[in-house]
């Protein structure tokens, strides 16, 4: 079984986190609250804090991870920041990846984050991937039915993880 990173492991991320466990996946949820760690542990995933806005909290976590999935289709804050989590800061961290034991990358390119900002990100993500031969997996699907979410997201990890 695989080590899946989870960056945004909020309520569906923990629904996600609880499947891939329930699997034999070995799993590891981010937060940038340190009250939620408890919430995402007894999700059955090992829970830290780190915050994808500083890339430098995230990359100590990377060991051992074969898959991560960049969950911020629902990110709050001012545009520039959450555009950035799409943009700048997705394009670096996929980056950073390439040159780490991570296989590939499950992108979230559905939420209440402006389409277009999701639809930059999706790019970075394809381009990232193509360049580098690293396998990548785009999920659209709606979080309103958050079982086909999680099926979605699910289906993503088990692509990258075949490739």
């Amino acid at each position: 079984m695989a080590r899946v990173l989870i960056v945004g492991c909020g309520c569906r991320g923990r629904e996600l986190a609880a499947g891939l466990a329930a699997e034999g996946h070995a799993v590891r949820g981010t937060t940038r609250d340190p009250g939620m760690l408890d919430e995402i542990e007894a999700a059955g995933a090992q829970a830290v804090v780190a915050d994808p806005d500083r890339l430098s909290t995230l990359l100590p976590h990377l060991g051992g991870v074969s898959v991560m999935c960049w969950l911020m289709g629902t990110a709050a804050g001012e545009a520039e920041a959450v555009a950035a989590l799409h943009g700048s800061r997705l394009e670096s961290m996929a980056s950073k990846i390439v040159d780490s034991g991570v296989r590939g990358l499950v992108y979230e390119a559905a939420g209440t984050v402006e389409g277009q900002v999701l639809a930059e990100g999706a790019a970075i993500v394809r381009r990232v991937g193509e360049a580098n031969r690293m396998p990548v997996e785009i999920v659209w699907q709606d979080r309103s039915d958050v079982d086909a979410w999680v099926g979605a997201v699910r289906a993503g990890v088990d692509l990258v993880l075949g490739a």
